[in-house]
């Protein structure tokens, strides 16, 4: 398909969002880099409202509303990030929010989601979440998607501009991949500048979402299974799936138990807890260590940082048996 998105779309929603959302640090890592043996980085988005990057393009979205849209409300579906970030932009915007969530959605993103002032609806999976959200936009709320968006999108790709202003000598972005918002706004904003740097993706397995439509040609179903719920689209956004096809180096698969020892190390090491959306860019670096030299700068995404204690006893019963 046309690629609509483009840097200057991208600059423009920077400006718009600036004054709501927070411009996320880059840390550099030692202690990665001994173990990659090459300069890493980490843009540490966890720090971002809400606790990942999705308010980016939730305010994006709802700015671009005109005043009758915003008096209407709006209504989205989320398997969590989006839907702290939905709330968080409604309640700065003064916007009245309708979230469609499914049933296995963890307490304590139903709770934070709840806590901005949004109304939740559960669904019986991501797939129904989404059906439900085209049933009441029919009804008159604006829609809002967590990933297929041209809004969404440019405002993801926000991030993309502070990695190169950040670390301007980077080699290669490591990017965490679910319906491809976040990957596609990247790829707009840094291969327009720096078409050199080396992109890759990253997905669990059983969140394959992206990896299936690239073998397919085009962008088809998915019913996910992975524990990196925020990984878990049901298919991804038809532009992000051309410019991963046009412009990303690699995708990398990584398993769940690989992501929470990713997790784990992250948490005991740099002393930050991610989610297993966001660690497994760490476990994927690992995996392609060999496609790095000392000269190498890489910059690990940390998409998200929204993990319940629940969670984490459970991976750690599941992965560290024996």
């Amino acid at each position: 398909m046309e690629i609509m998105l483009t840097l200057s779309d991208i600059q423009s929603t920077r400006e718009k969002i600036a004054p709501y959302i927070v411009r996320t640090p880059m840390k550099r890592s030692r202690t990665l880099s001994d173990e990659l043996g090459a300069n890493v980085h980490i843009k540490m988005e966890l720090f971002q409202k809400t606790g990942s990057f999705k308010p980016r393009g939730a305010f994006a979205q709802m700015l671009a509303l005109n005043e009758e849209q915003r008096a209407r409300g709006v209504v989205a579906w989320s398997g969590g990030n989006f839907a702290q970030g939905v709330a968080y932009a409604a309640f700065i915007l003064e916007v009245d929010a309708l979230i469609v969530m499914p049933e296995t959605t963890p307490q304590n993103y139903l709770d934070a989601t709840r806590g901005y002032g949004a109304t939740i609806e559960l669904a019986k999976d991501i797939t129904a979440a989404s059906a439900r959200m085209e049933e009441l936009a029919a009804q008159g709320r604006a829609k809002l998607h967590p990933y297929d968006n041209p809004d969404m999108m440019a405002g993801a790709g926000s991030l993309g501009l502070e990695i190169l202003e950040d670390l301007p000598g980077a080699t290669d972005i490591l990017v965490s991949i679910g319906g491809g918002g976040l990957i596609g706004g990247v790829i707009t904003a840094v291969k327009a500048l720096k078409p050199d740097v080396r992109i890759w993706g990253v997905e669990t397995l059983g969140a394959e979402t992206m990896s299936e439509s690239l073998k397919a040609g085009k962008v088809i179903p998915y019913v996910p299974s992975s524990l990196a719920r925020t990984l878990s689209a049901p298919y991804v956004s038809a532009e992000a799936l051309t410019l991963c096809q046009q412009h990303m180096h690699d995708l990398i698969l990584v398993s769940d138990a690989e992501a929470f020892r990713a997790q784990r190390f992250l948490l005991e090491r740099l002393k930050q807890l991610t989610e297993l959306a966001a660690s497994c860019t760490w476990a994927a670096a690992q995996k392609v260590k060999d496609q790095f030299t000392p000269d190498s700068t890489v910059c690990l995404v940390l998409c998200g940082g929204n993990v319940s204690f629940e969670d984490l006893v459970n991976y750690g019963k599941l992965f560290d048996k024996g």
